[in-house]
């Protein structure tokens, strides 16, 4: 059974970085699919980026488009989301979500991702 587990969150000021991890145990993750995504309080929740299971396709919202990078290290079971240029409308709980896709393309569906960590919390304030 894979276990997902997101770290990196935290307070960050408006301009500032953060990079987030995703940790999967239980099963080797170069067979999934990794998408990223946010839920906001009162907002839809949004998939903000994703990875093919070897890395050949990447995808990002285009509000976070030039801003956020998604990488993956299949030797260490684990996938990051490197965030830039944050803003306060990136506030949000962030999860990291897999889908066992033998495809060399990712989707920014989240519904499409039958896996999901517990999430991080990221805020930009001042």
């Amino acid at each position: 059974q894979l276990q997902l587990v997101e770290s990196g969150g935290g307070l960050v000021q408006p301009g500032g970085s953060l990079g987030l991890s995703c940790a999967a145990s239980g099963v080797t993750l170069d067979v999934y699919a990794i998408v990223w995504f946010r839920q906001a309080p009162g907002k839809e929740r949004e998939g903000v980026s994703c990875i093919s299971r070897r890395g050949e396709t990447t995808n990002y919202a285009d509000s976070v488009k030039g801003r956020f990078t998604i990488s993956r290290d299949n030797a260490k079971n684990t996938a990051y989301l490197q965030m830039n240029s944050l803003r306060p409308e990136d506030t949000a709980v962030y999860y990291c979500a897999a889908a066992n896709r033998i495809a060399t393309w990712c989707t920014l569906d989240v519904s499409t991702y039958g896996y999901r960590g517990q999430g991080t919390q990221v805020t930009v304030s001042s």
